[in-house]
Formats: structure tokens, sequence, C-alpha cells
């Protein structure tokens, strides 16, 4: 009875016209593209705190490595009574005065570096990027990433004090942002 009663009215049944499927289609696609659009550049900025984190990692390990190590080529390695440039004992190097970036083909490795100024100009990027004994391969961590060294002499009023030195370790991110990381040497 309830099938006759609705046949029986004389109702069409009303639906969408071609027309308007195509209009509704093209104005949902332009919602996604707008969508779309403003998010996109979020999504490659998504990675930007990881890449931070990466290279606050790598950076703060280089550093360390370095200030692991003496504060000029004369300190004394036995013990460390001695300071370099202390009376009775032998004079600092000539660093400070005449400061020489790195020579890897002199000291082939960085696990042969035992002091300080030997990482002075030490650049480092993709597979160059290993552990400290140089066993450790990070290459595949650090992909894109460069980091580079700077050590020099600092002292007031623009005088070159031969107690202290700065080592700066700059990283450079694959999306280039530059982060730079410094601590003081001193001769003690």
């Amino acid at each position: 009875m309830l099938a006759s009663s609705l046949s029986s009215s004389g109702k069409q049944q009303s639906g969408f016209t071609l027309i308007e499927v195509i209009v509704g289609i093209v104005v949902l696609a332009i919602a996604l593209v707008v969508i779309t659009g403003a998010l996109g550049p979020l999504y490659k900025r998504s990675a930007d705190p990881w890449h931070q984190v990466r290279a606050a990692e790598l950076g703060h390990s280089l550093l360390n490595e370095i200030m692991a190590r003496s504060f000029d080529e004369n300190s004394d390695r036995s013990g460390g009574e001695f300071r370099c440039g202390e009376a009775g004992y032998q004079a600092c190097s000539d660093f400070c005065n005449n400061p020489v970036a790195v020579n890897l083909a002199e000291n082939e490795t960085r696990a042969g570096f035992d002091d300080v100024d030997d990482f002075n100009g030490l650049q480092l990027n993709g597979s160059d990027i290993v552990g400290s004994a140089g066993s450790l391969a990070l290459s595949s961590l650090y992909v894109g990433y460069q980091a580079n060294v700077a050590v020099s002499c600092v002292g007031t009023d623009g005088q070159v004090n031969n107690e202290v030195k700065e080592v700066i370790v700059t990283i450079t991110t694959p999306s280039g942002e530059t982060l730079a990381f410094s601590a003081y040497r001193s001769n003690w």
C-alpha cells in the first residue's frame, strides 16, 4: 500500500543535472588546490626542526671532540702538569701569530689531530662526516650537511692572547640553514 501511494502521488524524483555535477567538481577542485597550496610550504618546512636537531648533534659532537684535545702542540700531554709557555716548560707554538688551516694530507686523518689548532680550517661534508676515530661512517645520517671549523686566538682590546682559543663549528643543513657552535679552550 505504501508503494502504490508513492507512485500515485505523481511527483518526479529529483537529482543533479550533468552541469550541476561538473560545476560541483570544479568548485571542489579549486578548493583542494587552494588548501594544498597553503599547506605545501608548511610541508617543506616540517623537516627544518629535524635538520636542526641533526645539526645540533653534529655540532656538539665535533665541538666535544675538539675540546677533548690539548690546548697547543707544545702542551704537556702526560698528565698536564705543565702548560706551554709556563716558566721551565717549552713555549707555545706560533699558531696565535701565524694561524694555519688544516692540511689533511699532512695529518691524514682526524684521529691524528692531537691539539685544538689541528682542526682549524677543517671542512667536512657528506661522506667526510665520520666518527672521531674514523671508523664509524655517519655519512648516511648526514647527507647534504656541511661542517666547518675555525680556531682563533682571542684576547681583550684587540690584543692576541696566547692563553685562550675560540673554536667555532659551523654546520649547514641541507636546506641551507647555518648553525654555529662555539667554545673557548684555555691553556690549563
